[in-house]
């Protein structure tokens, strides 16, 4: 009778587990969170050559995207104009990979994507599954880089920029600041 009741106790624990790591684990079955569109660029590989190449194409991105998002109200205004630019984004792309002399193409998209927890100056993002600007460069087996498109937490002003001179613009803080007024 003993033996019974510690197998019956022990399948409750390992049952008990099982149900405990799947409430843990990421799964494509967990809610997306909406308030934002990551931005995420796959470097070829790890070489000195394709990690350079990745922000020169990241660059390029930020620079063309800046305008087209810095209109958007809400995150799903933004999703549609991203949509909308998936062909010229992967033509940057591959323009700055070819000016490069590098003949692997890019691969643009929009995705949901798991992302471990990340800070952005004072916005902590959790971890879980996010809408997602994905640029994947060759095989995109390389390191990456990651920020927020939507909305904008890592844009900065491009033109003269030096360590002293960055700029974060945060067309969420600019609607809010529309709103106190």
């Amino acid at each position: 009778m003993q033996k019974a009741i510690y197998c019956v106790l022990g399948l409750v624990c390992i049952l008990g587990a099982v149900v405990l790591a799947l409430y843990v684990t990421p799964s494509a079955h967990a809610q997306v969170q909406t308030a934002y569109v990551r931005f995420h660029v796959r470097a070829n590989s790890n070489s000195e050559e394709d990690q350079s190449v990745k922000y020169v194409v990241k660059d390029a991105l930020v620079n063309y995207l800046t305008p087209i998002l810095t209109t958007c109200e809400t995150v799903d205004d933004a999703k549609e104009k991203i949509t909308q630019e998936i062909q010229n984004l992967t033509n940057v792309a591959t323009q700055v990979l070819q000016e490069n002399g590098l003949t692997y193409g890019a691969t643009v998209g929009l995705y949901e994507e798991y992302f471990p927890t990340r800070s952005y100056q004072t916005t902590t993002l959790e971890s879980g599954i996010y809408d997602a600007l994905i640029v994947k460069l060759g095989t995109g087996t390389g390191d990456n880089w990651w920020c927020v498109v939507y909305p904008p937490l890592c844009f900065v002003n491009a033109e003269n920029a030096t360590s002293n001179t960055i700029m974060y613009q945060s067309r969420l803080w600019e609607m809010i600041k529309k709103w106190v007024k």
